[in-house]
């Protein structure tokens, strides 16, 4: 019952983590114990350590916090990569040694031990692709092709010079200040992968996630069967209900199987629980990035399009409240009244703040098919980017 209580504890806590620090900062948790942990987690546990290592060691001790931080956030370090391959070599390997045993059983064959060897392997294989494949680096001798497979729209983007790399950024493109280098269509700098997403590694970075998305949900379910068969095995539900008597119902049941499973296979129950989370977190990060693959928009330029659009309903509610002050102004001066207008008709009324519509213009999205296409197919792979010549 010890180990039961503590496995429940540990998910609930995991789950809790899990929550404020990716949701933490949502309306529907201000004020509540979620957006303190998440602000905890995000800027509190940083201000907290920089305080104990000052108060320990002193200014040499800040010195060396900063100068780990630099390495660890400012500069490109394998970290993160090593981290990767330590989870899944360390997931995999305390898989086989509590459960391989158990295949074949009941419902899993032979055959899941090298689909399972097989899957991983992928997976690591995408992760190398991701990791060590060229983003789309911009460089002296392709900026002239990129200048014109990429044109500003004059909204988001507009001809302007990468001040550290000296000649025109191209649209779409950013100087990726961890990398030192400008990369095309970029979209952000994965720390998992040291390496930045841009044009032409977004395909391997796709398919890494959506690869371990899959890894996980097989590997969850793959040892779900093999827990089925052990109960079908050690006959659990015929001695519950023939030896002990308890009613055949799930309700009655479930209490009881779920404590013997706690009881002798809890570490196949603590991975089941940790691939289960970490396939839900890569889903609902594949599907953030699908939906932006499908509007040919990158991670870096939603950001830009918020503050546009932000700045455009601004600028609209300035000039409605201009010319609605000038229009009272104008009936005030020629002695005019506003028409009585009922209270019914007032509260349906539209606000002229409303009036002009703030609309998103992506001159980059061609339609879903096109722009799938281009994820695949990078601009830059295509012989029409090779023939092209700037004037």
């Amino acid at each position: 019952m010890e180990v039961q209580w503590l496995l429940v504890v540990h998910l609930l806590i995991t789950l809790l983590v899990v929550v404020s620090f990716l949701f933490g900062q949502w309306p529907i948790f201000q004020g509540t114990f979620v957006e303190r942990i998440h602000y905890f987690l995000t800027f509190g546990l940083y201000d907290y350590s920089l305080w104990l290592v000052g108060f320990v060691f002193g200014s040499r001790g800040k010195d060396a916090f900063h100068t780990v931080e630099n390495y660890c956030c400012e500069r490109p370090n394998p970290i993160l990569q090593i981290i990767y391959l330590a989870i899944i070599g360390a997931t995999y390997y305390i898989s086989i040694n509590s459960s391989f045993k158990y295949i074949p059983g009941h419902y899993v064959g032979n055959i899941h031990k090298y689909m399972s060897f097989l899957a991983v392997g992928v997976g690591v294989i995408l992760f190398l692709l991701t990791s060590f494949s060229d983003p789309g680096t911009i460089t002296i001798k392709n900026v002239s092709q990129y200048l014109a497979a990429y044109p500003y729209d004059d909204i988001i983007y507009s001809e302007k010079q990468c001040s550290t790399c000296k000649f025109p950024r191209p649209a779409r493109a950013k100087h990726c200040s961890i990398c030192d280098r400008c990369v095309a269509r970029f979209d952000h700098h994965c720390g998992w992968m040291n390496n930045c997403i841009g044009e032409k590694n977004t395909r391997y970075f796709m398919a890494f996630l959506f690869w371990h998305f899959f890894l996980c949900l097989y590997g969850t379910v793959l040892l779900g069967f093999i827990l089925a068969g052990r109960l079908k095995k050690r006959r659990v539900i015929y001695i519950l209900t023939e030896y002990y008597g308890l009613p055949n119902s799930f309700s009655s049941l479930f209490p009881h199987v779920t404590q013997w499973l706690l009881a002798s296979h809890n570490t196949e129950i603590i991975l089941m629980m940790f691939m289960l989370v970490v396939s839900l977190l890569l889903l609902g990060f594949f599907g953030y990035h699908a939906q932006l693959c499908l509007t040919n928009t990158t991670t870096n330029e939603t950001f830009k399009w918020q503050d546009y659009l932000s700045w455009r309903r601004k600028l609209n509610e300035a000039k409605a409240s201009s010319a609605a002050l000038k229009a009272s102004m104008s009936m005030m001066k020629n002695g005019e009244s506003k028409p009585t207008e009922s209270k019914w008709r007032a509260f349906f009324r539209r606000s002229p703040l409303q009036n002009e519509a703030v609309v998103k213009n992506n001159m980059y999205d061609k339609g879903v098919f096109s722009n799938i296409y281009e994820i695949v197919h990078p601009l830059s792979e295509r012989s029409s980017f090779h023939r092209t010549k700037m004037s």
